[in-house]
């Protein structure tokens, strides 16, 4: 394949100059806290819209449309070149090593929520506050945002949206036009953030603190303005309001836009993946908390409220903690890291695999059993009463195996990196699941493993965030032919 270098690189170009604005929130919080770093996101404007400004130029008057594999081509693109460039702030704001800049970007992009940082007490506000919205913008998808300018340019949008939406059912929209369906999602998701953010600063957060914390509630990001994340506050209200909010954006956004289209909140209970996803999380929650309970770790209540916290935070892939479940007794650490391996639903802007794949290799598995038992029989596969192709059972078990295959691979390399055993799956898992917090020696930061080691959690990240498949693809020799 001849791979039309001039149109992947005018798209490329305008979303890096459409992401360069970014920078101009941290620059008014950073003027109004006096912290000095006005300089530095300065700098990081102009390198920015720069760079996406020669990547554009060559095409200006061109006109084409995409074709299926561009798309790809474009998203691995457009989240490499943003990972690299959202880096700049921690080099010249905090003077990070390259590496660990780039991990801190890559955390943020992905809303995994791992970070090589300490001390963020004492960070300056901007900085801070641009950790958030690195998170927020990548929790929808930049580049659905971006999509909804692409009629624009003469260039359909669709194989981009493809590549990037998760969930196995990428061929379906919420409205009949890409554009409206961009515009939709993130009417809902600008929506539901200044609806955290109020609550929040209802609940008792500084203004600061609660329009931070919905950037990466909403998002299911987990970043913090503090070292001890949300056990900061020590307030009940403040842990439910952000429950809550990790709970909607764990949930299929389609759905929410048929709540808010027909003003039906019954469309949550008859939706199968919701309420596989909701029946899940009180069936851990009351696990874990029955554990805690049993354990005499904590007292009834807390116990129960501390469960209920952290299982709502790891299965969204959020990664807020109120205390560290690294450090529960018997078998509760290893089983949060397991769950977050099940995610939110797709649609949604939790990590994970996803409850939908996790439903239907569920109703495979039972249809195989029905099928040792009639084996003449013929059975079709369904979920919610719509009846499930085979090509799509057999996407997900695909993957599933990709998903595992690669999970494994980059556990070994983690080890030869220098992490023993248990620290090694908690890191890959924590950064393919997009949660954050790990056990062993990335229980609280990734400060202490080495660059080799953060480039493997960048790789596992950002394998996580495009759902595997559309970086692997670019590895086939078949992609590159025509």
């Amino acid at each position: 394949m001849v791979l039309r270098a001039t149109t992947v690189s005018r798209i490329a170009g305008f979303l890096c100059m459409a992401f360069s604005p970014a920078m101009f929130l941290p620059v008014l919080v950073s003027i109004w806290y006096g912290d000095g770093e006005v300089p530095h996101f300065a700098i990081a404007f102009v390198v920015m819209f720069a760079a996406g400004f020669v990547l554009w130029l060559p095409s200006l008057g061109r006109r084409m449309e995409l074709r299926h594999r561009d798309g790809f081509f474009i998203v691995v693109l457009f989240w490499a070149l943003l990972s690299l460039l959202g880096a700049f702030p921690f080099i010249f704001g905090l003077h990070l090593s390259f590496v660990d800049a780039l991990f801190e970007s890559v955390s943020g992009f992905t809303t995994t929520g791992a970070t090589v940082l300490t001390g963020l007490d004492r960070l300056p506000p901007s900085i801070l506050f641009y950790r958030q919205e690195l998170q927020w913008l990548g929790g929808m998808g930049l580049i659905v945002l971006a999509v909804a300018v692409l009629p624009m340019l003469g260039i359909g949008g669709m194989s981009v949206y493809r590549a990037e939406a998760p969930g196995p059912m990428k061929e379906e929209k919420l409205t009949p036009r890409l554009a409206q369906s961009a515009r939709a999602l993130w009417t809902l998701y600008i929506g539901l953030t200044v609806a955290c953010a109020f609550a929040f600063w209802a609940a008792g957060m500084t203004p600061f603190d609660a329009i931070a914390h919905s950037l990466s509630t909403v998002s299911t990001g987990g970043f913090s303005t503090h070292d001890a994340s949300l056990g900061y506050f020590s307030n009940v209200a403040i842990e439910a309001v952000a429950a809550v909010f990790m709970l909607l954006g764990g949930i299929n956004f389609g759905i929410h836009y048929l709540v808010w289209r027909d003003r039906d909140p019954q469309h949550y209970l008859d939706d199968a993946e919701v309420r596989a996803f909701l029946v899940f999380v009180v069936l851990m929650v009351s696990l874990v908390g029955l554990t805690l309970w049993l354990s005499g770790r904590y007292g009834d209540w807390t116990a129960w409220r501390q469960a209920a916290f952290e299982v709502v935070s790891v299965v969204t892939s959020t990664g807020f903690g109120v205390t560290d479940f690294s450090l529960w007794p018997v078998f509760l650490p290893l089983l949060m890291i397991l769950i977050s391996f099940i995610g939110g639903c797709g649609g949604s802007t939790a990590g994970g695999m996803k409850m939908i794949r996790l439903l239907l290799l569920g109703k495979q598995t039972y249809r195989e059993f029905k099928r040792l038992v009639h084996p003449n029989g013929l059975f079709v596969l369904k979920v919610g009463g719509r009846v499930i192709g085979e090509n799509v059972s057999q996407s997900v078990w695909g993957f599933f195996s990709v998903y595992i295959s690669t999970f494994i691979i980059l556990m070994l390399l983690m080890m030869v990196s220098g992490l023993d055993q248990l620290s090694a799956f908690s890191a890959v898992a924590t950064s393919m699941n997009n949660l954050g917090p790990g056990l062993g020696a990335v229980a609280q930061t990734f400060s202490s493993i080495s660059d080799g080691g953060k480039l493997i959690a960048v790789a596992a990240m950002l394998l996580g965030r495009l759902e595997v498949f559309t970086i692997l693809v670019l590895l086939s020799p078949a992609f590159w032919r025509d």
